[in-house]
């Protein structure tokens, strides 16, 4: 791998990720069947750099950061962090790693403790960094309140005082005392008005700009991701079904699944294919998937080869790979 400096250009890759959870029926909790929530997914973050993983809700994507935190182990793959390989550490062995991998949840409300003022929920993240002394962590506050866009004296204030966008921004406040790497964004904005939204996401981008974080952002929304990311990655039924730069990918995607979702985003612009006749998902056949191509049943395209063997990726331009035979083939959908 590259070097910049003595530290790695790619701050996380991971390989062939797979994770399965048990369907548990009857009086002994017998195991009737899997629900294969990750499915051999591959990636890598840049480090400075932003992925946006993105998909419908139940396609994995919030499993997939949890795997990266190790808050669930995964069945089989790689997770490589900093090029260290984390796979199988235990939380006695990635706890020095936890403050290098910070996380944004969706509900900002949700992950701070209403008992506690905002200035004691970021001193905690303080002392894990190393900072005891109490005029150093009140220096300290300070100035990661003003970064976030705050007012230092939020800090003596309780959760519930605060509207949905500054408790984000306490949320963003938090996850940098401890001066992380690389930032899991698990749908941050999906909760907040649009208006708002907008300034989360403009945060973020100048927070990554002075800090050179790396983002993992997840999301259903294609135009924050379009925004925000350097690559995207298409997600459906624990697959990656296409995966490319984000402006290649709204340019020129190629995926009946990429069209679908595109197709649903007001734009001017640019004209993507609606055509796609996709039906309704069943909650039956994400548990049990079929054999071939997960996306068959929802595809215009689908024939006889779709059935049967896996699709694998197909190379459609530079960083640009495709989980589709047939648009391979043909060059475009």
């Amino acid at each position: 791998m590259n070097e910049m400096g003595s530290r790695n250009a790619t701050i996380l890759q991971v390989d062939n990720l797979k994770k399965y959870f048990p369907i548990r029926r009857g009086f002994f909790q017998k195991i009737t069947g899997w629900v294969r929530a990750v499915e051999n997914v591959s990636f890598k973050i840049k480090r400075g750099k932003t992925l946006g993983l993105v998909g419908e809700s139940g396609c994995g994507k919030t499993t997939v950061a949890r795997l990266i935190l190790k808050l669930l182990d995964a069945d089989e793959g790689q997770i490589l962090f900093d090029a260290q390989d984390i796979t199988q550490l235990d939380e006695k062995e990635m706890k020095p790693l936890r403050k290098e991998m910070q996380i944004i949840f969706q509900d900002p409300y949700g992950s701070l403790n209403p008992r506690m003022t905002v200035g004691q929920s970021i001193a905690e993240g303080l002392k894990i960094s190393g900072i005891h002394n109490r005029s150093k962590q009140n220096q300290r506050l300070e100035k990661l309140l003003k970064m976030v866009g705050m007012s230092p004296a939020s800090s003596d204030r309780f959760p519930h005082e605060f509207s949905g966008g500054q408790r984000q921004r306490i949320g963003i406040a938090r996850a940098l005392s401890v001066e992380p790497a690389l930032i899991i964004c698990d749908e941050p904005v999906s909760a907040l008005d649009v208006s708002i939204q907008a300034q989360i996401i403009n945060l973020l981008k100048d927070l990554q700009s002075q800090l050179e974080l790396s983002y993992l952002f997840i999301s259903h929304d294609l135009n924050v991701v379009g925004y925000l990311c350097d690559k995207v990655a298409v997600m459906y039924k624990g697959h990656i079904m296409e995966y490319a730069p984000a402006d290649a990918l709204f340019d020129h995607p190629f995926h009946p699944y990429t069209h679908l979702l595109l197709s649903a985003i007001p734009d001017t612009e640019h004209k993507i294919d609606a055509e796609l006749n996709a039906t309704a998902d069943e909650v039956s056949n994400t548990l049990n998937p079929p054999s071939g191509c997960s996306f068959q049943e929802r595809c215009p395209l689908n024939e006889e080869r779709c059935k049967h063997n896996p699709i694998e990726f197909e190379k459609m331009g530079p960083d640009h790979l495709v989980r589709c035979w047939k648009v391979a083939r043909n060059g475009s959908y």
